[in-house]
């Protein structure tokens, strides 16, 4: 079952209060200049615990300023790998900062992880929204699939060898696909944005340039390190586990309906699941209704219990 992050975009009204509350805690804007960017020192895992629950015990803005400026590095780092989407850099900044402060305010220490590691998801998360809404590049982009393989069509498409330019070759769209689990189709849809305003990853970054700096030397590293792999296997690690804990309030019917239609890699149809059941198809989509709100509210209901647990340790 998915969590879904959902941010605003830069323009909207709610992000702009975030930013500007963001400015009024902090001795200077977050959105630092893209060329003199105010990084502050590394800090260890002890004074970074300290400076966090500082400023969730006590809104020390001197503790939250240290926060911001020890982690732009990695702010400006991830802003610099979106550049290849027509967006001003100190724009990405701005976005990834406030996805930072979002990180700031839900991390919790006690866990044991590195902020840097929590942060990470938030300043990505942040960017690649603001490239989705923004860019005039992919206004077309709606779905999840698309959105992934937009953010990984170029280096695929340096992985399998087909940086040429112009359209893909069957047996490049055919192993992207296949990479991604999206339609060959997609990837010849997504491929045709980027060819609406493409240059050669082999072109210099800017004009003039003598051709030490290209295109293709911003592009992701698709690596993760040990770890986010670690963070992301605890987390759905939990995730299961509620799954797997909330099906205990379906009935039998319920329960195979909600397999069959979401938990398996291919949904079976409402009718077949009628004509195995003995039922009509509506009758299968009611019943599926039913059960899905019965699972929301039991899982609503876990992650309750959950916080309330952990307040109490703190405390």
């Amino acid at each position: 079952m998915a969590f879904k992050t959902n941010l605003v975009t830069r323009n909207s009204p709610s992000t702009y209060v975030k930013r500007q509350q963001c400015n009024a805690k902090t001795s200077r804007p977050i959105a630092a200049t893209p060329h003199k960017r105010a990084s502050g020192p590394f800090l260890d895992a002890e004074t970074e615990a300290m400076l966090v629950s500082r400023w969730h015990a006590h809104k020390d803005p001197l503790a939250l300023d240290r926060l911001v400026a020890s982690f732009q590095g990695l702010v400006h780092r991830v802003a610099r790998q979106h550049l290849g989407y027509g967006l001003p850099l100190e724009d990405l900044v701005s976005e990834g900062n406030v996805g930072l402060m979002h990180a700031i305010e839900r991390f919790d220490p006690t866990r044991g992880f590195r902020l840097s590691t929590y942060a990470m998801w938030w300043i990505r998360a942040g960017i690649s929204e603001f490239v989705i809404n923004t860019s005039s590049l992919v206004r077309g982009i709606t779905t999840e699939s698309h959105k992934r393989l937009f953010f990984n069509l170029q280096r695929l498409k340096i992985k399998f060898g087909a940086t040429d330019g112009g359209e893909l070759p069957d047996s490049a769209v055919t192993a992207i696909a296949t990479e991604l689990d999206v339609s060959t189709a997609d990837v010849v849809r997504v491929n045709q944005w980027f060819n609406s305003k493409e240059l050669s990853i082999n072109a210099p970054l800017r004009a003039g340039d003598d051709g030490t700096s290209e295109w293709q030397d911003i592009l992701a590293d698709p690596a993760q390190d040990h770890e986010v792999q670690m963070l992301q296997s605890d987390e759905l690690r939990k995730r299961r586990a509620l799954v797997r804990d909330a099906m205990d309030v379906l009935d039998t019917r319920e329960r195979r309906i909600v397999v069959q239609r979401h938990l398996k890699d291919k949904p079976r149809k409402l009718c077949e699941l009628g004509e195995e059941l003995g039922v009509s198809r509506e009758r299968v989509r009611q019943i599926e209704v039913r059960a899905l709100d019965k699972l929301r509210k039991r899982i609503k209901r876990a992650l309750r219990e959950q916080e309330a647990a952990t307040i109490q340790n703190k405390t």
